[in-house]
């Protein structure tokens, strides 16, 4: 793992969430491996990945995304659901619904506690549900496993 780094992208509104991951991933002795960018909504997160040109392109579907290509092709998306601007389950559809970016493992890191959230999270095609309480030393290895299994999804599909 230390001779190639893995880009992650971090979909987190809360300062002090995105700081405790960061920490996760230092803990985890994984962070000096990774390239990870914050970005704290579902706008955001679109304007990174695609090639947005202007505010209709954020309303793509699968019908119209033909001249919508990835700028970033991160190995993981670590995202929040409850964001501003763009939720994280519409961002997850259209993340899941593009045939570049369908492949990105994401894994849902909330303080949400409803059941509607996961059954719709795992429905949309997230990898993994993390809840925001879980104690730290969870996190830690939460992470290290994602990370681990981006390496390895990556590795399969030719990466």
């Amino acid at each position: 793992m230390k001779n190639k780094k893995i880009e992650v992208l971090l979909v987190e509104d809360n300062p002090d969430d995105a700081e405790l991951a960061l920490l996760a991933f230092k803990k985890a002795n994984i962070i000096e491996d990774s390239q990870i960018h914050i970005v704290s909504d579902g706008v955001e997160a679109l304007e990174y990945l695609f090639n947005i040109e202007d505010e209709d392109d954020l309303l793509f579907n699968i019908e119209d995304e033909d001249d919508l290509r990835l700028n970033h092709r991160p190995q993981l998306i670590l995202l929040d659901l409850k964001l501003p601007k763009l939720g994280g389950l519409d961002l997850l559809k259209k993340i899941k619904s593009h045939p570049e970016s369908k492949k990105i493992p994401v894994v849902i890191l909330t303080g949400s506690k409803d059941i509607k959230d996961w059954i719709d999270s795992y429905d949309l095609g997230a990898e993994c549900f993390l809840h925001k309480s879980a104690d730290f030393s969870q996190l830690v290895e939460a992470a290290g496993m994602a990370v681990l299994g981006a390496f390895e999804i990556e590795k399969s599909s030719g990466g």
